[in-house]
């Protein structure tokens, strides 16, 4: 949300920073004393959300700008118990350079004190120390940055801002032959491709998996094409090799790189390391704010001249959304893209030039079904096996789904996994296991599928065939974060998996037994644990405020500018209210049989520029996923308020 001095949030003083510790000050806690006088941007933020990712590279230019004034605080608030361990904070921020003060608050206690209640958050306060700004999810860039040049001007006039230093302190470098390296694949000529995601580059290493060969990109984070020395990327994760018969159509490309935080799928020439961009503009797709470029269900989009004409099926014209990986799909006849920016998979077809949404519908969850009606949560690694089913690990339900293109048009189940809460390191029927935040799948010759169980730190076994039913065993344990796997047969029957222990910087290579039954481990069950809201029981009214940014109204020209869709776990929850409406303001009515449980709720509100003098105004979807925790009390309140600002 932007405000104009004379309409901003009523002067609230900001609540102190509390949490177990800070990173980024060179050892100082920080208070909000001690940034008088600055602009303090809180960012609330949680290292597996790929939304909180894209916020910390929207805040990049901005930091940069505004460094002498402004302080961004990223207030680290997890949601998995993983993300709670200080080492693996302090290995996040390093991995995604962060290049601000962090506060470690796994008690959410400082989360508490800001009322979040969404994955990413931002809080603006002023040099007074007064809170003026509150806005979820992303997309808000241009918003911020009108803010801040207004308060700027307004303080520094009022004698309250002060420039200088921020508190910012740069951990120490270190060096290494990989950097939170992602995938690894293997070449023709029996080397290993790496994507070395904290070097912004691909690292070509020897048989032994260690020996560097050479590095395609520079190591520089950017998005350039060309020779190996002047390519740029920005923390490539996925790669797959062009089939054969692909390369003999002259596409000149022998792999392919999910490119992720450049928004882009680039092709390689192995021969010389020539890069090229093969699908994506460089621009993120927004779905939830800021300005788009609509995608089509047959994958064309308007070409982004500004005179709202003209389609292309060019993929390079589409913006895409933190592509995580990519897998050769038989059944498809083309690639199939992981975009786990916007929790969809897609498949690009470089013969034919076209890129087209395959399943998913935006909406964030566990949903199975048709390819177009499922729900899928930051789609990541993916595999193939024998008979064309594509698997696909689906990091924020902490599942393994597949996907059928040869069932009555495709259909998609999953093998393990509850939900976007629920997750632990359970081994046994597959129906009762959890997996915590996976990264990287893959098949192995019996037909059974490897997991790399990233915020586990093991490496799982999921087996279709075993006695009694499907089944899930850990292989290993005690990895640091799991993100990729390769399995490689050998003549005489033995298997090796090469494991791309990203926090580790390494690859490490396990033999598997002869036979894979591994061990069954009980780890225990966690849920997301949030504030929960009380709630009465009977009729309570949600309510979805949205407020569009300065300079916008409601843009009706087409039909309704807004829509609601609200569900909850469990189903029982709602007697009354579920569904997919018009109004951002819905009577639920709630079960009293039911103690607690999550109100799942999506709202979109369209906007466009108020002023009637420009011929092609900007136009913006703003959309919000919330999962809220809710505990029904006797009694309780009757209303929830949600904000959606534009």
């Amino acid at each position: 949300m932007t405000q104009t001095s004379s309409s901003r949030l009523p002067r609230v003083r900001a609540s102190e920073l509390t949490g177990r510790g800070w990173l980024n000050t060179g050892g100082k806690d920080l208070t909000l004393k001690d940034l008088r006088g600055r602009l303090v941007l809180l960012d609330f933020w949680t290292f597996c959300c790929v939304n909180c990712l894209h916020v910390l590279d929207e805040l990049r230019e901005l930091e940069e700008q505004h460094r002498d004034v402004l302080v961004i605080v990223g207030v680290h608030s997890p949601k998995f118990v993983h993300e709670a361990d200080p080492v693996a904070l302090a290995a996040a921020v390093d991995r995604y350079e962060v290049h601000h003060p962090v506060l470690d608050d796994p008690d959410l206690t400082t989360w508490s004190a800001y009322s979040a209640r969404a994955w990413p958050t931002l809080v603006v306060i002023d040099p007074e120390g007064y809170i003026v700004a509150h806005m979820a999810g992303e997309g808000h860039k241009n918003n911020v940055a009108v803010l801040v040049r207004e308060l700027v001007a307004e303080h520094e006039a009022k004698g309250t801002l002060n420039r200088g230093d921020g508190p910012y302190v740069p951990p120490p470098v270190t060096s290494s032959t990989l950097r939170f390296p992602a995938k690894a694949i293997r070449l023709p000529n029996g080397n290993l491709l790496v994507a070395d995601a904290g070097h912004h580059s691909l690292a070509e290493l020897a048989p032994d998996g260690e020996t560097l060969v050479r590095r395609i990109g520079s190591g520089t984070r950017g998005l350039v094409d060309g020779g190996p020395d002047q390519a740029r990327f920005s923390e490539p994760n996925g790669l797959c090799l062009v089939p054969r018969e692909l390369v003999d159509h002259e596409l000149d490309v022998d792999v392919l790189v999910a490119d992720t935080v450049n928004h882009t799928i680039r092709g390689v020439r192995l021969a010389d390391g020539q890069v090229t961009t093969v699908a994506g503009t460089g621009e993120q797709y927004m779905v939830g704010g800021g300005e788009n470029v609509d995608l089509y269900p047959d994958g064309t989009a308007p070409v982004d001249d500004r005179s709202g004409v003209g389609y292309s099926s060019d993929p390079r014209q589409l913006r895409l959304s933190s592509p995580w990986d990519i897998v050769w799909s038989p059944a498809a006849a083309a690639f199939v893209v992981a975009m786990a920016g916007n929790h969809t998979l897609w498949t690009l077809d470089l013969l034919q030039n076209q890129l087209t949404r395959l399943a998913g519908t935006m909406n964030e969850g566990l949903v199975d079904g048709p390819l177009a009606d499922a729900w899928f949560a930051q789609t990541s690694g993916l595999a193939v096996d024998a008979g064309g089913r594509v698997w696909l690990a689906d990091s924020e339900v902490s599942a393994l789904r597949h996907l059928d293109l040869g069932t009555e048009g495709g259909v998609v189940g999953t093998a393990v996994g509850a939900g976007l809460f629920d997750f632990g390191h359970r081994d046994g029927p597959a129906d009762q296991a959890l997996l915590q935040h996976p990264l990287g799948v893959a098949v192995l010759p019996d037909g059974s599928v490897v997991i790399a169980d990233t915020y586990n730190g093991a490496v799982r076994r999921y087996d279709p065939a075993a006695d009694g039913g499907p089944q899930v065993t850990t292989l290993a344990r005690d990895l640091a974060e799991p993100s990729g796997l390769l399995v490689e047969a050998h003549d005489d029957g033995a298997l090796d998996l090469l494991v791309v222990e990203s926090a580790a910087h390494r690859i490490t290579r396990l033999r598997l037994p002869a036979r894979l039954a591994g061990e069954i481990l009980d780890g225990g069950a966690h849920r997301t644990q949030r504030p929960v809201a009380e709630i009465g029981s009977g009729a309570v009214t949600l309510d979805v405020v949205f407020t569009p940014a300065t300079g916008q109204k409601y843009d009706d020209r087409y039909g309704a500018s807004t829509r609601l869709q609200v569900s909850s776990t469990p189903p029982g929850l709602l007697l009354d209210g579920a569904g997919d409406d018009v109004p951002l303001t819905r009577t639920l009515r709630i079960n009293p049989e039911v103690a607690e449980g999550v109100l799942h709720v999506t709202a979109q509100a369209a906007s466009c520029d108020a002023d009637p003098a420009i011929e092609f105004p900007a136009c913006h979807l703003n959309q919000q996923d919330w999962g809220v925790p809710v505990r029904v009390v006797s009694g309780g309140p009757a209303e929830l308020s949600l904000p959606l600002h534009g």
